[in-house]
């Protein structure tokens, strides 16, 4: 419950545009996704949604199978009511990524979205869960892409220690089942000012 909590005082004190990784147009994100030229009706998971712009973002583009998913239920009440009637063409799922229970049951996706939560997971088995829900639900052919804070990054995000990630760091994780297609480092720029750099890497399955 210690996760839960902390991550419902984090959305229920701060409102969407004041968290660090808020992005008002996910830009790089949407260009990645882009790149996959998937049909509208393919199944894209965005792993730990919170309040994120690009749920709309995706809608805007006709997509119509979107999972949002996070550990805290009040984010995900935000994000639906940010949403308005749209929100009735998401599906939300609360759940953890590190100690999965209703997303086990969740059908294959044909792309898996993390920016910025991976790296939130400290423990190997912590993960070694992430990692083997990812490999049991992207379909062959299907793609990930995921963000996180570069090796030159802070070390710490909402009073949380982080774990940055190398391009071949997030390859072994993934394993020869997957592909590198494309990655890209980027400086994001919080709404106090501050910069984080992130690194932005797309995947295939095999």
């Amino acid at each position: 419950m210690e996760k839960v909590d902390h991550w419902n005082n984090v959305y229920a004190k701060k409102p969407g545009k004041n968290v660090g990784w808020y992005e008002e147009n996910p830009t790089l994100s949407l260009e990645f996704i882009d790149a996959c030229d998937l049909e509208t009706d393919a199944t894209i998971f965005v792993a730990g949604a919170g309040t994120t712009n690009l749920v709309p973002h995706l809608l805007k583009k006709g997509f119509k199978n979107i999972i949002a998913n996070d550990i805290s239920p009040i984010a995900l009440e935000t994000l639906a009511s940010n949403l308005g009637p749209d929100a009735q063409k998401i599906n939300f799922v609360v759940d953890d990524l590190t100690n999965p229970k209703a997303l086990t049951e969740m059908d294959a996706v044909d792309l898996w979205v993390d920016r910025a939560v991976l790296h939130f997971f400290l423990e190997e088995n912590e993960i070694a869960a992430y990692f083997n829900l990812l490999k049991d639900k992207v379909k062959v052919g299907g793609y990930v892409l995921i963000a996180t804070f570069s090796k030159e990054g802070a070390k710490k995000c909402t009073g949380l220690p982080i774990l940055p990630y190398s391009p071949e760091e997030l390859q072994k994780w993934l394993g020869d089942d997957f592909s590198f297609l494309k990655n890209e480092y980027i400086t994001h720029f919080m709404p106090s000012g501050d910069e984080r750099p992130y690194h932005y890497g797309l995947y295939k399955r095999k």
